[in-house]
């Protein structure tokens, strides 16, 4: 009797699934996948303008410069999240358009357990490593102190918390239930939001950067209880398990999720490590400059956010039909997708270089940092129309397993474009010539995307007619 009940169960969370995945007119299905995404990435990005914005109103450039600072090590956060919640992501999408639930349950326990291990872990390593971990990020005796405190917060106690409310989402996404993911992730931001006066500002705990990291770590503690809730409601209606049984360390699901996860994860080191460099050309000129390109690029994170959540919402969708073999429905998801960021990004693109000046000073009134942000803001708006397509390709090649072609972009970005442009256009044009470095690298990734893309399509389009 309770064999059949499961097999019922089954059939339901399938046939709901499946409308979603095989039968919804295409701009409808990126629509109800990418929206909620984007308005959860659009969220979280306000909280992290919040937090820039609320120090701001401190007016100390070096509160400012320690959020900026600080910024490295929590993106180092996205590693973990990528490894685990990209990667289990994609692995339980692709299940699922097989019809192999099993693995879809196994591949959920293994992602959860995982990146619950790695958050422990990066806590205890930063709080070990603290004083070189900080030098290294280019904290200098002004700023050290303010780094350091927002860092307690947001590391040694937040740090496990912070991984798991993304990765949980990712989780919750890659079944189709994207508007509950993206109800967790915008709880814990809301919050947020809610938070950061009260403790930065001197009417309130006056606790300056230290503030915006308790609040952050509160958040991200009341999204993961959104997601707890969630999973107890719908332990009957889910295929994301958190069941300690469960646990094991399956080669083919170890594989699977490694297999997209690790390349996922090395992109987003990889990130770390050119902000890093970044930050450490910046904090050679001074608090004022480090401020100021912090603000641009927090500011910049909007569009940037957006073309990010329409890249990782229509994901389960491109899985699911890479899986089932039904190539026509997802070309037309990534060219439907494309032609909506792009053209948005364009827009974007065309108001921040308008607007810069105002978009600065919103964040600060310091004119040394408004003098100095804005040039950094325009220069760097040039990179928005050619990302998108970067992010979009990337995404394909996760959704479908390609753990080695989006591993080879993350290198191109990093390593072979954007960190030797940084040296090379600081010496050419100091200061300035830094911000040119990001839209250099896109461009040239924008054109290998649109490359590989055409060539992924052709080589389906010719096993599709080998099989028929």
């Amino acid at each position: 009797m309770k064999q059949n009940q499961n097999k019922t169960a089954v059939s339901g969370k399938t046939q709901d699934r499946t409308v979603i995945f095989e039968q919804m007119p295409i701009p409808k299905a990126v629509m109800t996948l990418s929206i909620p995404t984007i308005v959860s990435s659009l969220v979280m990005v306000i909280y992290n303008l919040a937090d820039t914005y609320f120090v701001g109103m401190v007016n100390e450039p070096v509160q400012n410069a320690a959020v900026a600072l600080a910024a490295p090590v929590l993106l180092a956060f996205n590693a973990v999240n990528n490894l685990f919640g990209v990667g289990t992501s994609s692995m339980m999408s692709r299940a699922l358009g097989r019809k192999d639930y099993d693995t879809v349950y196994r591949s959920s326990v293994f992602g959860f357990y995982c990146s619950l291990l790695c958050g422990v872990l990066f806590s205890v390593l930063y709080t070990v490593f603290q004083v070189p971990l900080l030098a290294l990020l280019g904290a200098d005796a002004t700023t050290v102190g303010a780094t350091g405190e927002y860092l307690k917060w947001t590391v040694t106690c937040g740090a496990a918390p912070a991984i798991l409310n993304v990765v949980m989402a990712y989780l919750v996404r890659a079944e189709g239930s994207s508007l509950h993911a993206s109800i967790g992730t915008m709880s814990g931001c809301l919050l947020n939001i809610i938070l950061d006066p009260i403790f930065i500002l001197p009417w309130g705990f006056g606790m300056g950067a230290a503030g915006a990291g308790l609040a952050t770590f509160l958040s991200n503690c009341v999204a993961c209880l959104y997601f707890f809730v969630l999973l107890f409601v719908r332990k009957n209606n889910t295929y994301v398990c958190i069941r300690p049984s469960l646990f094991r360390f399956r080669r083919a699901i170890v594989l699977g999720v490694c297999g997209v996860g690790i390349p996922a994860s090395i992109q987003n080191l990889l990130n770390v490590t050119g902000m890093t460099v970044l930050n450490n050309f910046t904090s050679s000129y001074g608090s004022d400059v480090v401020a100021a390109m912090g603000i641009a690029q927090k500011i910049n994170m909007v569009p940037m956010y957006v073309a990010m959540g329409i890249s990782q919402g229509i994901m389960p969708l491109i899985s699911y039909n890479y899986a089932s073999g039904n190539t026509d429905r997802m070309k037309k998801t990534v060219l439907f997708a494309g032609k909506a960021s792009v053209g948005f990004l364009l827009v974007m693109a065309g108001i921040y270089y308008i607007f810069a000046g105002g978009l600065i000073s919103l964040f600060m009134k310091n004119g040394s940092v408004v003098s100095y942000g804005t040039p950094f803001l325009r220069g760097m708006c040039f990179a928005l129309p050619f990302m998108c397509l970067d992010f979009l390709a990337v995404g394909v090649f996760q959704a479908c397993g390609m753990g080695t072609k989006a591993l080879i972009f993350a290198i191109l970005r990093k390593i072979v474009l954007e960190i030797p442009a940084l040296y090379l256009l600081n010496g050419l044009f100091p200061i300035y010539g830094l911000a040119y470095a990001q839209p250099l690298a896109e461009f040239v990734l924008a054109v290998a995307a649109i490359w590989n893309l055409v060539r992924i399509f052709r080589e389906l389009g010719k096993k599709k007619q080998v099989g028929e």
